[in-house]
Parts: C-alpha cells; structure tokens; sequence
C-alpha cells in the first residue's frame, strides 16, 4: 500500500511537471522578439491564436503585454475589449489608446506610450468575437451568427484556456474593461466569470471587478449623455440641443422620427470635423474624412439589420489584403440586453 501511494505521488508530480513544461513551450512559442521599429523594452509581450471551439475550427487572436512598471509576478491581469461591436481590440485598444507604443509619423517606427496601462498591470488584448481582427472561424456560419451570448461564452473559453498557457497568472487578482459596446461585452462576460466561480473556493479566474468606459448601455442613457455632452462642450448650440431633446424619442432611435434626423443632420454640422473622443487634439488632415461620429449611431439601425440586431463590423483577414479594424454586419444580441424598439 505504501508502495502504491509513493507511486501515485510520484506519478501525480511528473503529470504535474509535464503539464508546466508543456504551458511554457507553448507560451515561448507565442513570445514576441521584438516588432518592426520597436525601441528597446523591459517588459515580455505574446500574441497568439487560443483556441475556443475545435469543432467549429473557431479561435480568438491575443496581444498580451506584461507588466513594465511594477512587477509583472504580482501586478493584476487585466482582460481589454473593444466594442463595435466587431472592432479590434489589437488594432483600437493596444494600438492606439493605452497598449505600449505608438506609430511614428513615418508609419515605419514606434515609440513608448507615455501613459500605457501596463505601468500597473499586465494588459491582455483580446479580439473577439470570431471574425474580428485576426480571430477567425472555419464554419463560414459563425461570422453571421455571432451574439452577445455567444461572444460571451467563447470569451470565457478563450480565458480559460489561455491561463493553460500561462499557468502563472491563475488566481491572479483579474479584472474586465472595455469600451464602447463592451457596455454589453464586459458586464455579460463579468457575470459569466462570477456566476462559474460561484463555489469554487480558489478560482483560477480570481475575478475582482469590471469598468467600461463610454459604454453603450441602452438608447436612452447613451443619446442622452451623447447630446448632453456635445452640448457642455461647446460643440452644439443651445437651441439645436433643446430641439434635440423636443424631436427625439431617445428610447427608440432606430425610428427616428423625419424631424429628429434633420436634427440629427443640424447638429452634426454644428459638430464640425472633429474627433469628437478627442475634442481638444489637432485634427489629422489625412483621417480627417474618417471621423468618428458621437450622435448617429453605434445604435441605430441600417438597412438591412432585423429587429434584435445591432450593426456590427467585422474583419477577415483571410479573404483581404489590407487588416481592416472593423467590418460591418448585423450583431444579434441578448434578448435581455436588446435595445428597446
């Protein structure tokens, strides 16, 4: 008997250890060397393909940059999303808002970030759903029926395995942000995590908390604090913002009435060709004809789009030459995240 269980003990460490051996070969394969022009770094990056559905030849594409300005051993793992939905979080969030670098105006180059979010933890980009960025699925099918349900839950596949890879960072204080859509990603993907967790005395996913930042909620709260904010700022007029306000039933933009659209039309042109994220930045001449739009519509409806969708945008690298950020289609979501119609 004693034999028996020093054997089982034995056998149980070598496992143990060939698994460990495994993750690390595995994470060595993903490390990124050094990319085109980047400056000298003292933080490891990894990117890579983790796999969500193997029957449906589904996988989502990472960008993991590690901590930099505290110790990346005990910083918290911090999971970003973009919204769109079906915008990357590579190309948007790492890229260009709080990832490590920036492009150099000669496109070839990059500089450090002087304010990225790896200074107080290490960044896990993520390009979700299948179909975004260079996350793919070989069911053809899976680019036109992806949900908020459904991104959810290869969300929390894709994290799950993603700590195989990275066995370290199980139980690490883990916390979920995003933007935008991510109003919708973040707090689903949140309440999956919690609700697997519930039980578990030591999760792998030591889930802590949530933020999104210009999150699209529902249509009310989300024109309301777009026009209110444009109006505070300085961008719209006083009268355009009341006529705003008698015009416009905020609870169902997608049957904008004839004259809330002329409005809508009076206060886009009163906004100007600005960035409205961005109001107090330079205008680039060379994007200037892609502005973002603040008041037409991460939720309004285009042709095309049933009742229970949202327009969404996708890309697939496979089928293009240029990397697109985003790709539109329609986004079936959640019936009890739908907006109301």
């Amino acid at each position: 008997m004693a034999t028996a269980a020093v054997l089982a003990a034995t056998l149980a460490l070598f496992l143990r250890a060939a698994a460990a051996t495994a993750a690390t070969a595995a994470a060595e394969a993903d490390r990124i060397g050094r990319l085109p022009g980047q400056p000298p770094v003292n933080f490891s990056m990894y990117s890579g393909y983790v796999t969500v559905d193997a029957a449906a030849g589904r996988a989502l594409f990472y960008w993991f940059i590690e901590a930099a300005g505290v110790p990346a051993e005990s910083a918290p793992l911090v999971l970003w999303l973009n919204g769109g939905p079906g915008c990357s979080s590579v190309g948007y969030g790492a890229s260009e808002e709080l990832g490590a670098f920036r492009i150099n105006a000669d496109g070839r180059t990059l500089y450090l970030n002087p304010y990225p979010w790896n200074k107080v933890a290490n960044m896990l980009f993520l390009d979700s759903p299948a179909g975004v960025g260079y996350s793919y699925s070989n069911s053809t099918s899976d680019l036109y029926t992806a949900g908020d349900n459904k991104t959810a839950h290869d969300s929390y596949n894709f994290l799950v395995n993603w700590l195989e890879r990275f066995p370290q960072y199980k139980h690490r204080d883990f916390y979920i942000t995003g933007e935008s859509y991510a109003g919708h990603y973040v707090p689903q993907l949140s309440q999956l995590v919690y609700r697997n967790n519930k039980g578990i005395e030591k999760p792998i996913l030591n889930f802590k908390g949530f933020m999104v930042g210009n999150p699209v909620i529902d249509d009310y709260h989300d024109f309301i604090g777009t026009f209110e904010y444009l109006w505070t700022h300085g961008l719209i007029s006083d009268e355009t913002y009341e006529k705003l306000r008698l015009a416009c039933q905020f609870d169902v933009s997608e049957h904008a009435s004839k004259e809330c659209n002329k409005v809508f039309d009076i206060a886009e042109a009163e906004e100007g060709n600005i960035d409205a994220y961005s109001i107090y930045t330079p205008t680039c001449k060379k994007t200037s004809l892609h502005k973002r739009r603040l008041i037409r519509g991460r939720t309004v409806l285009r042709p095309g789009c049933p009742e229970g969708t949202i327009p969404a945008r996708r890309s697939t690298p496979r089928s293009t030459t240029t990397y697109l950020r985003c790709r539109e289609l329609c986004m079936p979501m959640s019936p009890e995240y739908r907006i109301p119609g």
